[in-house]
């Protein structure tokens, strides 16, 4: 009998060339089983490493009759009772036939390929790379590190086979790959090339991130801008050029250079009439004071300025700041500095008449009243908002409205509307230069708005797929990570709740306290209790509770009180 197993890019299993269909599959920890065995050396393993591994988190007794259950619908879907073959507590994968692995043969081609230091067989080695190893399974931990030892070992092989197009097709933001061919186009005479690959590489290395390219990335395309063009270098490029340039400033500490670089770029941006490059010359402008602590002094000047300054760019300037005024809504010192601030800018903005100002400062005010759980008047505010920047045709604006709308309809257990918000937001975030920032928050929405446990792993998978991919805003993919561990637990799937658990408590360290850190302790809480620690659970939502308590969130305080009392 001949087994063949398949875990890059998908799982499959054949059974001399009859594939098992994927309904075979429906008890998840069978499939987890098979695809441990394959995994494991000599596709063996002691029973009480595969509970372990499969059930870290429950009693032996517990894990033992999974392991039992695990095993007879294995067999049942692989039907054929000796491929899963129990023996002085090992259990083995097809211990007596014939076993083929498409990670096993990727390994051994790649391996001889670097050996021999042959191109055309690291060419080669590359196509048995059929994708990521078992891409379903993202946040399984016994599946990350050969996971990324298998990733790093076809990474070996594009770049000794000089295969930098492919090298681009799993990492977009590879540099290396990136410099190579535009080293490679500029050579040709093709500048118009190399201007395509920077672009290509700015698209993933979001400006608004404050990560860019590096300085010899920048260099090669400054090098492209000054080569003999059949037509003179415009204006865009010249712009893109010095926000490239403010960024590596950036990421070396020169923040007065950033800021300088980031003015400059975006004065001829306006002149130019490139909304895109307005905003993201207000994010490096933003990003630069940010760093040294003066933001919302910035914000401020910048607001009051630009409301009178240039009417056509005010949205897209703001658009820059407003990432910021997110990430410092969610500090340690929660949202009521902002709020303050905002009621002053609303002022400013009526004086001068100016939508985009009141669009804005609006928007702050919906968002602080939410948090504070002030449901009527943030629905009014969030409401208008949204109607202003509609009218401006600001998306950014419009969807972070959207998104806020819904949370206030999740709030009021209004599911089916707060998805109908959701959707309404990704089709506006679509067309917003701020789309990193805005699908994850979504998407963390429509998790929560979900009706059933497998439409809510759906959109985590989706969300996953956003991550993997690349160019997300980290600090705006808090929301998203905390809804799908929390929904993790309630479908059963704790061990992958408590690796996004680890993750999500990691990134809010970015914070050094306020509401996500609150949100993790309220996450750790849903686990506990979900394993039937209720004791612990309830500390963890008081806990959680006393967070959100500390930067004005009495909703968020109150529904943590009340699990910590049924806990």
């Amino acid at each position: 009998m001949h087994v063949q197993i398949n875990m890059l890019g998908q799982f499959r299993v054949s059974i001399d060339g009859r594939e098992v269909p994927a309904n075979a599959w429906r008890r998840e920890r069978s499939a987890a089983l098979v695809k441990l065995l394959a995994l494991s050396a000599r596709h063996r393993l002691h029973r009480e490493q595969a509970m372990d591994a499969l059930w870290p988190e429950m009693s032996p007794d517990a894990a033992s009759a999974n392991l039992r259950k695990a095993i007879h619908f294995a067999r049942r879907a692989l039907g054929e009772h000796e491929l899963i073959a129990v023996k002085n507590d090992i259990v083995a994968l097809a211990p007596d036939q014939e076993l083929t692995l498409d990670v096993e043969a990727f390994e051994a081609e790649a391996k001889a390929a670097l050996r021999a230091g042959d191109p055309a067989a690291c060419a080669r080695a590359a196509e048995l790379y059929g994708g990521e190893l078992l891409p379903d399974d993202r946040y399984v931990e016994w599946a990350e590190e050969p996971r990324e030892q298998l990733r790093q070992l076809y990474a070996r092989v594009l770049k000794a086979g000089g295969l930098w197009e492919q090298m681009l097709a799993m990492d977009p933001t590879d540099e290396e790959a990136q410099r190579k061919l535009m080293q490679a186009a500029l050579d040709a005479g093709n500048r118009g090339e190399v201007i395509r690959q920077f672009q290509r590489l700015r698209e993933r290395l979001r400006l608004d991130l404050g990560v860019g390219p590096a300085a010899a990335t920048v260099a090669i395309y400054e090098r492209a801008l000054a080569a003999e063009p059949v037509e003179p270098v415009n204006v865009t490029d010249q712009v893109r050029a010095s926000l490239a340039w403010g960024i590596v400033h950036l990421q070396s500490g020169e923040f007065e250079k950033a800021d300088q670089l980031g003015r400059e770029a975006r004065t001829l941006a306006i002149e130019a009439g490139l909304a895109r490059e307005v905003g993201e010359g207000s994010a490096l402008v933003g990003l630069a004071a940010h760093m040294q602590g003066r933001w919302p002094d910035l914000f401020r000047s910048e607001f009051a300025e630009w409301i009178r300054r240039a009417p056509g760019f005010t949205s897209t300037i703001f658009d820059g700041h407003l990432c910021l005024a997110e990430f410092c809504m969610f500090g340690v010192s929660g949202h009521e500095a902002i709020a303050e601030a905002a009621h002053e800018l609303l002022e400013i903005a009526d004086d001068a008449g100016s939508t985009a100002g009141r669009a804005l400062a609006s928007l702050i005010l919906g968002e602080a009243e939410l948090f504070s759980g002030r449901f009527d008047s943030a629905e009014q505010l969030l409401g208008h908002a949204h109607k202003m920047h509609e009218d401006l045709g600001a998306a950014g604006g419009r969807a972070i409205a959207l998104q806020r709308l819904a949370e206030v309809a999740l709030a009021r257990g209004q599911k089916y509307r707060a998805g109908r918000l959701v959707q309404r937001g990704f089709r506006v975030a679509e067309s917003s230069w701020l789309t990193p920032h805005l699908l994850l928050r979504l998407q963390a929405l429509a998790i929560q708005a979900a009706g059933t446990n497998k439409q809510a792993v759906d959109a985590i998978r989706q969300g996953d797929r956003w991550i993997a991919e690349g160019g997300m805003c980290q600090p705006c993919s808090m929301s998203f990570r905390v809804a799908s561990s929390i929904a993790l637990v309630e479908a059963g799937e704790l061990d992958q709740a408590s690796r996004r658990l680890d993750e999500t408590e990691r990134l809010a360290g970015m914070w050094n306290g306020g509401p996500w850190v609150a949100a993790v302790w309220e996450g750790r809480a849903f686990y506990r209790q979900a394993q039937g620690h209720s004791e612990q659970a309830s500390a963890l939502f008081r806990e959680a509770a006393a967070r959100y308590a500390a930067v004005g969130r009495p909703s968020d305080q109150e529904r943590c009180l009340a699990r910590a009392a049924a806990a």
